[in-house]
C-alpha cells in the first residue's frame, strides 16, 4: 500500500507540475481544492479504524494521543462540538487575560500598582481604579453575551435526539453522546449527526436522499446508496446489533468530494466510496428510515474540517491606533523624563536652599528626580486614553445595528434581513479598494431556464414580430396534460413545428433531450418532480416535457418517455457519463424497431471535433452559437450516431473490460468512450439562460467609478465567464481584453528580465516603479485561468476588471491572498456556497449572499444579506459612514486628552517640577467617564456629511476612505498640536488672570483649588463646543448631549465642592467650597469667556478657509446637488460590432448518477411501474 501511496503521489505531483504557470491548460480542473499532494500522501500512509458496535476498542492504547505531558486521550473525537470560548470557571481569568493583552490595559495596571506606593504616588489610587474597572466589565460584559450566545447554539445543536443501537435496541440518545463505531437510525428530514456509513434503507437496493445545501450548497437532492451486502443482511435490529465490521479508512480531513476505505466483514473486504457515506450537515429527504454507522464524530467530520482556519482579522484603524498608542507611550516617557530632570536641577538650585520647603527627608536631587519621573508618569497618563478602547467598541456595535436595522438591505421575498456578524470591522468597510466575486449564485441567481435553441440551422426562441401575433406572448401549454405550467417560452413557431409533427428534426432534438440525461423522476401528490445532478440539466428535461417528450420513468436499463401523447421504451445499452475533462454525456439506446442509437450532448468546443465530415448546418449552428454566447446564454450541442450490432457488440466488450479494470479505471473507460464518440451527426444546440440578479450592473458599474477593482472568481469556463462580464457591466466595449495566452509573452520576459539583471540594477528597481504591462491610458481587463495565478498580481492590477476562470476554492483564497500581500490593499470577498469560504475568511471583509446555496458562506462571513446589490449601499452609504465617524471621533479623542493633560505641563515650570496636579483628583477620574465622552460618541454613532441618497450618487465621495485621508499620523500629530495650543491657551489665560487680581469683596481668589475651577471650566466648555464644531449632522440627541455634559460636570463640581461632602469624606473631598466661591466672582466667568473664545477662535477661521479654499468632495457636494446629473446609460445585451466569443458552454463540474442508474441501485422497486401507472391514470382521468 506504500507503494501505491507513493505511485500516486508521483502522478499527481507531475500532473500538477504540468500545469505550470507557463503553459496551463485552460480546460483542466486542478484536481485539489484544499490540500497539497504532501498532506494527500500522508492521509494515504495512515489509517483510521472504525469497530462496530464497539465503544470499548476505540479506547485500547493504541488509539491514544498524548495532550499534554504524560495526559492522554482517545484520538477519536466526541460527537460533541464546541464553539464557544469560555466556561464558568474560565470566564473571569481568560477575559482577563485576553483584555491585558491590550498594552493600554496592562499600562493602567502598572499605573493602579505605581499609584499604591506611597513615596511616588501624586494621585489617589481610585482616580485610576475606577475608569480601568468600568472599561475592564463592559467589555467583558459584551464578551459574556456573545459566547452565551454561542452556548445556546452549541447546546441547541449537541442536544439533538438520535436513535442510537445500544445493548441490542434502539435508544434516543443526544448527539453529544454519539460515539465512533455507533450504529445509528435515522428518519425522515433527520439533520445527519455524524459522517456515517450508510448500512441500510427502507429504499430499494438501500437509496437515501440527501439535501447538501448546508454542505456544498448545492439545492437539489443527492442520492447516497449502502453497499449490496450490508443491504441484504442489516434490515432488522438483531441483524444491525451484531454487525461487527472493521473499517479502515482515510483520516479525518476536508475534502468534501472524496472518501475511501475498506470494511471487512464476515471473512471478505469491501471497498468503500464517498456514494457509500451520508456527511454530517446534509438532511435525510425522501427516504423513510436509514441505518448508519459512525465513522467521523464531532471535530472529525468533513463539515468541521472543512470551516478552514478562522482568521483573526483586524481594521488598518485598528493597528494604525495602537501604532499611535504607542507613539503616545514615547512621548509621555520622554516628557516625563524632561520634567525629572528639570526638578533635579531645580531642587539643586533652589528646592535644598529654601528653608520653608524642607521636608525632613534626606534625598539628594538625583533620587528626588527619579520619583519625579514616575510621579509625571501617574500625572500625565491621561494622555494614554483608557475609555478609547471601550468607546470605539460600543460605537463599532452600534454600526452593527444600523445594518441589521436598514430596510433598504432588506429582501422581502425572503423574508433575509441584512445582518452583520461581527461587530469589529465596520470603518474597513469604507476603505475597500479590491472586491473578488463569485458568478453563479452571486452575480447571477443559479436558476437556469431554457431560453432559446437552435435545430437544423435554424434558431428558435427570439421575438418574433408577426402582423397578427403579439409580441412576446408565452406559449399556452394547455395541449400538453404534462407540461410544467411554470416554463416559459414565447416563439409560437417552434410549438408549432412540433405539434403538426412535420419538423421531424425538431421532433428528435427533443427526443434527445428527454433521453440523454442522468436526472431521477418522482410522483408528488401527482405532478412530476424531476431531481438533477446539475439545474442545467432538470432546464433542458423541463423543456422536453413542455415540448411534448415526458420523461417518465427509469428502471437499471430501460427508459420510458411519452412522445406527443404516445409512451415509449427505450432499452439503455449504456451510459456514458459526464465530467470536467470529457464535458459531454452520452446514452447508447436500443429503439423499440431494433435500431441502435447514441445520443450525445456536451461543449460545442468537444463535439465540432467529433462530428462527421457529413453533417450539416455546422456554420449556421456555429452563428447561433455565437449569438447565444453574446447574450450570455450557456449552450450545449445536441448530436446523434446510428450503430450497426456488430459495431456495438465489439465495442460493448471493450466497455464491460474496462469497467472491470482495478488500475485507472476512469482512464481507461475514457478511452473506450472516445472510441464511440465519433463522426457525430449535428441536430442543433440548447441555449440556457442563468439570469443575473436584480442591479448587479448598476451596483458594478457605482463600484467601479468609487474607484474599486472588481475581479471575478469563477470555476466556470472562460467563455461564459466572460459574456456575464459583459453583461453585468464589469467588461465594457471601451476596454482592451487581454488573455492568459496573451500575457504569457509578457510574464515570461518580466521574468526573464528580472533573473538576468544584476544585484544593483534590482536595488534600483525596488525604488522606482516598474514598467507598466500595458502602456497607454486605455482601460484594460485580464481573463486567465487557474493555471496563470503565479506572477500575475502587478499586471491584473493595472487592469480595470480581471477575470479568473476555472479557479478552485483554494485558489480564490490564495488570489485574494496575493493582492493583500503585494498590494498591502484592503480586500473584501463575496459568496454564495461552501467553495466561497476560504476565500471569504481570507479577505479583509467576507460578505456571503444567503441565496440558493445553503448557509455556508453566510456562516463564515462578515456580513451577511440576500442580493449582491445591497453590496453599493454596505460600502458606499454603511462603510463610509462608519469610515468617515470613526476617524471624527479618534482625531476629536486624542485632541481632548492631549488638552486635558498637557495643562500640567505648563503647570510644572511654576511649581519647581514636583508633579503636582492643576486639577482636583474627582476631575481627573470623571473627565473621561462623564465629562466629555457622551458627544463624541454620538457623533461616532450618528454622524453623516451627506445622506445615503447622495452617497450613492456622488460613488466618488468613497475615495477619502481608500486613500486613508481622514485618519493617520498627519492628522493624529495636528490633533496632538491642537491638544497643545488649547492647553496653553487654557492655563495661561486663567494664569495671567489670577497674577494679579482682586474680587468684588476685597479677597483676591488666586487660590490653587479656585485656578483648577477655572481651568476646568474653560476645558469643559472648549472640548464639548469643539465637537459641535466638528458635527456635521445634528440631532436632539447630540444636543442634549453637549448641553447635558456641561450642566452634569456643574452639577458634579458643585456636589463634591458642598460641605456636606466633606463632613462625611474629609480626606477624600478636599475642595470644600471652591466652585461656589470662585464661581460667584464676575471677572472669572470673564475669564472662562475668554479662555473657550481664544481656544476656538482659530479653529473656526482656519475651518472657514478649508471650506471656501480647500473644500472636500463633501463640502463640494452638498451645497450643489442640483447642478449634477448622472448619465444613466442602458447597453442592450447584444451589440454587433462586438467580437463573437466561441462557446458558452457551461455545464455541472460534477459527473451525473449514471454509475447509479447503471448499477440499478438508485431505481425504486415498485409494482408494475407504479410511477408511470400512475401518470397513465392522470391522463385518462382528464
Amino acid at each position: 500500500s506504500v507503494m501505491t501511496a507513493e505511485t500516486t503521489y508521483k502522478e499527481r505531483r507531475q500532473r500538477v507540475d504540468s500545469q505550470g504557470s507557463i503553459g496551463p491548460n485552460d480546460e483542466v480542473m486542478p484536481y485539489s481544492d484544499d490540500e497539497t499532494d504532501d498532506e494527500q500522501l500522508t492521509r494515504l500512509l495512515v489509517g483510521w479504524k472504525v469497530k462496530a458496535n464497539d465503544r470499548a476498542y476505540h479506547q485500547l492504547p493504541e488509539f491514544k494521543k498524548k495532550i499534554f505531558l504524560c495526559i492522554k486521550k482517545s484520538r477519536y473525537s466526541g460527537n460533541a462540538i464546541k464553539t464557544y470560548k469560555y466556561n464558568a470557571l474560565t470566564f473571569l481569568p481568560l477575559n482577563l487575560y485576553e483584555q491585558f493583552k491590550r498594552v493600554a490595559n496592562i499600562y493602567f495596571l502598572v499605573l493602579l500598582i505605581l499609584q499604591s506606593i506611597p513615596e511616588i504616588t501624586t494621585l489617589p489610587w481610585y482616580t485610576t481604579l475606577i475608569p480601568l474597572v468600568i472599561v475592564l466589565g463592559i467589555t467583558a460584559i459584551k464578551d459574556l453575551v456573545d459566547d452565551l450566545a454561542r452556548h445556546r447554539m452549541d447546546k441547541e445543536v449537541n442536544g439533538r435526539k438520535c436513535e442510537v443501537l445500544l445493548d441490542g435496541r434502539f435508544q434516543d440518545s443526544k448527539w453529544r453522546n454519539i460515539q465512533v463505531g455507533d450504529v445509528v437510525r435515522l428518519k425522515k428530514n433527520d439533520f445527519i449527526p455524524a459522517d456515517i456509513l450508510l448500512l441500510s434503507s427502507s429504499n430499494p437496493n438501500s437509496l437515501c436522499y440527501v439535501e447538501t445545501a448546508e454542505l456544498d450548497g448545492e439545492t437539489n437532492l443527492k442520492f447516497k446508496m449502502g453497499l449490496r451486502v450490508t443491504d441484504e443482511r442489516l434490515q432488522e435490529e438483531q441483524e444491525l446489533a451484531e454487525f461487527n465490521a472493521l473499517i479502515e479508512c482515510e483520516e479525518p480531513n476536508n475534502r468534501l468530494d472524496k472518501f475511501t476505505g475498506t470494511m471487512q466483514w464476515a471473512g471478505e473486504r469491501y471497498p468503500l466510496e464517498l456514494d457509500n457515506m451520508l456527511l454530517r450537515g446534509c438532511k435525510v429527504r425522501n427516504t423513510d428510515v436509514c441505518h448508519g454507522l459512525v465513522i467521523f464524530a464531532g471535530a472529525d467530520t468533513k463539515i468541521m474540517r472543512n470551516g478552514g482556519k478562522t482568521r483573526f482579522k483586524r481594521t488598518k484603524i485598528d493597528e494604525l491606533m495602537n501604532y499611535m498608542v504607542y507613539t503616545i507611550f514615547v512621548l509621555l516617557i520622554l516628557v516625563a523624563a524632561g520634567l525629572a530632570i528639570g526638578h533635579t536641577y531645580w531642587y539643586q538650585d533652589i528646592g535644598s536652599r529654601a528653608w520653608y520647603l524642607y521636608d525632613g527627608k534626606h534625598q539628594d536631587a538625583g533620587y528626588r528626580g527619579f520619583l519625579s519621573f514616575w510621579g509625571y508618569i501617574i500625572v500625565l497618563n491621561t494622555m494614554v486614553p483608557i475609555s478609547l478602547y471601550v468607546s470605539v467598541e460600543v460605537i463599532r456595535l452600534g454600526q452593527s445595528k444600523f445594518i441589521n436595522w436598514d430596510l433598504q438591505m432588506y429582501y422581502h421575498e425572503k423574508d433575509t434581513p441584512a445582518k452583520a456578524r461581527t461587530t469589529t470591522l465596520n470603518e474597513q468597510l469604507g476603505q475597500i479598494q479590491y472586491i473578488f466575486s463569485d458568478k453563479t449564485g452571486t452575480l447571477t441567481q443559479n436558476i437556469m431556464q431554457f431560453k432559446k435553441c437552435t435545430i437544423a440551422g435554424r434558431s428558435y426562441g427570439g421575438n418574433r414580430e408577426h402582423k397578427n401575433s403579439q409580441v412576446r406572448k408565452p406559449v399556452d401549454w394547455s395541449w400538453n396534460r404534462l407540461a410544467d405550467k411554470k416554463f416559459d417560452f414565447v416563439d409560437h413557431l417552434l410549438v408549432a413545428n412540433i405539434k403538426s409533427k412535420k419538423d421531424k428534426d425538431a421532433l428528435e432534438f427533443f427526443k434527445l433531450l428527454s433521453l440523454c440525461h442522468t436526472v431521477m423522476v418522482e410522483s408528488n401528490d401527482g405532478e412530476l418532480v424531476y431531481q438533477a445532478a446539475s439545474p442545467d440539466e432538470g432546464a433542458l428535461v423541463t423543456a422536453a416535457r413542455n415540448f411534448g417528450f415526458v420523461f417518465l420513468s427509469r428502471t437499471q436499463d430501460t427508459i420510458t418517455i411519452s412522445e406527443m401523447g404516445r409512451e415509449a421504451t427505450y432499452e439503455m445499452l449504456a451510459l456514458l457519463d459526464f465530467n470536467s475533462d470529457r464535458k459531454r454525456m452520452s446514452i447508447v439506446l436500443k429503439f423499440p424497431d431494433g435500431r441502435i442509437r447514441l445520443y450525445c450532448k456536451g461543449a460545442d468546443t468537444v463535439i465540432y471535433e467529433r462530428l462527421s465530415p457529413n453533417t450539416r448546418h455546422k456554420d449556421a449552428t456555429q452563428r447561433a452559437l455565437d449569438m447565444f454566447a453574446n447574450e450570455t446564454l450557456r449552450t450545449l450541442c445536441l448530436c446523434y450516431k446510428d450503430i450497426s450490432a456488430s459495431e456495438y457488440e465489439s465495442w460493448s466488450r471493450k466497455h464491460k473490460d474496462a469497467q472491470l479494470t482495478m488500475v485507472d479505471r476512469d482512464a481507461a473507460l475514457d478511452r473506450v468512450y472516445e472510441e464511440i464518440e465519433t463522426n457525430l451527426m449535428l441536430i442543433g444546440a440548447t441555449a440556457i439562460e442563468d439570469k443575473l440578479q436584480d442591479g448587479v450592473p448598476e451596483t458594478i458599474a457605482k463600484l467601479a467609478k468609487a474607484d474599486i477593482r472588481i475581479w471575478v472568481l469563477t470555476g466556470d469556463k472562460k467563455e461564459t465567464a466572460e459574456n456575464i462580464g459583459y453583461s453585468c457591466s464589469l467588461l465594457t466595449d471601451d476596454m482592451q481584453v487581454h488573455y492568459g495566452e496573451d500575457v504569457n509573452e509578457k510574464l515570461r520576459i518580466r521574468q526573464a528580465d528580472r533573473r538576468n539583471s544584476a544585484p544593483q540594477t534590482i536595488r534600483a528597481r525596488k525604488k522606482k516603479p516598474a514598467e507598466p504591462f500595458f502602456p497607454g491610458s486605455g482601460k484594460n481587463a485580464l481573463i486567465i485561468t487557474g493555471g496563470w495565478l503565479i506572477d500575475f498580481v502587478d499586471m491584473a492590477c493595472e487592469c480595470e476588471a480581471v477575470i479568473c476562470c476555472r479557479v478552485t476554492p483554494k485558489q480564490k483564497a490564495n488570489v485574494v491572498s496575493l493582492v493583500k500581500k503585494y498590494k498591502k490593499a484592503v480586500t473584501l470577498s463575496i459568496g454564495d456556497g461552501a467553495n466561497d469560504v476560504n476565500m471569504i475568511k481570507t479577505a479583509d471583509i467576507g460578505v456571503g449572499i444567503s441565496g440558493q446555496e445553503g448557509m455556508q458562506a453566510v456562516m463564515s462571513s462578515d456580513f451577511a444579506f440576500a442580493q449582491f446589490r445591497y453590496l453599493q449601499r454596505l460600502l458606499l452609504v454603511h462603510g463610509r459612514w462608519s469610515y468617515i465617524r470613526m476617524c471624527k471621533f479618534l482625531r476629536y479623542f486624542f485632541f481632548k486628552n492631549f488638552a486635558f493633560t498637557l495643562v500640567h505641563f505648563w503647570y510644572s515650570f511654576f511649581n519647581g517640577y514636583s508633579a503636582q496636579t492643576v486639577y482636583e483628583d474627582w476631575f481627573i477620574t470623571l473627565y473621561n467617564l462623564a465629562y466629555s465622552s457622551l458627544p463624541v460618541l454620538l457623533v461616532g454613532l450618528l454622524d453623516q456629511d451627506v445622506n445615503d441618497r447622495l452617497s450613492l450618487k456622488f460613488p466618488k465621495l468613497y475615495l477619502p476612505g481608500q486613500q486613508e485621508t481622514m485618519f493617520n499620523y498627519k492628522n493624529f500629530f495636528i490633533s496632538l498640536f491642537h491638544g497643545i495650543f488649547v492647553s496653553l491657551i487654557i492655563f495661561f489665560i486663567p494664569y495671567g488672570a489670577f497674577l494679579q487680581t482682586m474680587g468684588q469683596d476685597g479677597e483676591a481668589p488666586s487660590d490653587l483649588q479656585s485656578f483648577a475651577v477655572v481651568t476646568a471650566s474653560s476645558l469643559i466648555f472648549t472640548v464639548n463646543l469643539q465637537i459641535s464644531l466638528d458635527t456635521s449632522y445634528w440631532t436632539f440627541v447630540n444636543c442634549f448631549a453637549v448641553l447635558g455634559s456641561i450642566a452634569i460636570y456643574f452639577g458634579i463640581m458643585f456636589d463634591i465642592h458642598s460641605a456636606g461632602i466633606h463632613v462625611i469624606f474629609p480626606s477624600i473631598f478636599t475642595f470644600t467650597g471652591a466652585a461656589p466661591n470662585a464661581l460667584r466672582q464676575p471677572y472669572l466667568w470673564l475669564t472662562i469667556i475668554l479662555t473657550v473664545g481664544m481656544s476656538l477662535l482659530p479653529v473656526i477661521c482656519i475651518q472657514f478657509l478649508y471650506k471656501t479654499i480647500w473644500p472636500s468632495v463633501g463640502d463640494k457636494v452638498r451645497p450643489t446637488t442640483s447642478t449634477f446629473k448622472e448619465a444613466r446609460r442602458k447597453r442592450p445585451a447584444f451589440q454587433r460590432d462586438r467580437p463573437s466569443r466561441r462557446s458558452a458552454y457551461a455545464f455541472s463540474h460534477t459527473p451525473g448518477y449514471a454509475n447509479l442508474i447503471s448499477t440499478g441501485r438508485s431505481i425504486r422497486r415498485r409494482p408494475q411501474n407504479d410511477v408511470l401507472t400512475h401518470f397513465r391514470n392522470h391522463v385518462q382521468l382528464h
